[in-house]
């Protein structure tokens, strides 16, 4: 393998090939999730911050998947939520959702950041 390559899996099963299309750029998916969100966000009658902090909200109590984090995130930054406004609703929630949905959230996070750091290290090689 050489330097700047990425592995490829064994076997194209229709998850990897979704992602390997997503983190190549090619993303109709991610493009209309995108546009749900800005719709929902339309119908829902609440302020960006408020949506962002519920949205967060929801991915802990279902144990989303880190992309989910990344995608909303990035909607919280545009929306000028603050790091403190989401641990406070990490705070608020943790009585209902329990403590190890927090803290897996928390990892999520930090694996969200993480993808976008390669995302953007690929970026950047094209």
């Amino acid at each position: 393998m050489t330097s700047g390559t990425v592995p490829q899996p064994r076997s194209e099963s229709p998850s990897v090939s979704a992602l390997s299309s997503v983190a190549a750029g090619d993303a109709p998916v991610l493009e209309r999730l995108i546009a749900m969100n800005l719709d929902s966000m339309e119908h829902s009658g609440l302020d960006a911050q408020t949506y962002v902090l519920v949205r967060v909200a929801a991915l802990v109590a279902m144990d989303a998947a880190p992309v989910s984090y990344l995608m909303n995130l990035g909607m919280a930054a545009d929306a000028g939520v603050t790091v403190e406004d989401v641990q406070g609703a990490l705070i608020a929630i943790a009585p209902i959702v329990g403590t190890a949905r927090v803290a897996s959230a928390a990892g999520k996070v930090l694996r969200a950041f993480g993808l976008a750091e390669a995302v953007a290290e690929q970026d950047e090689l094209v």
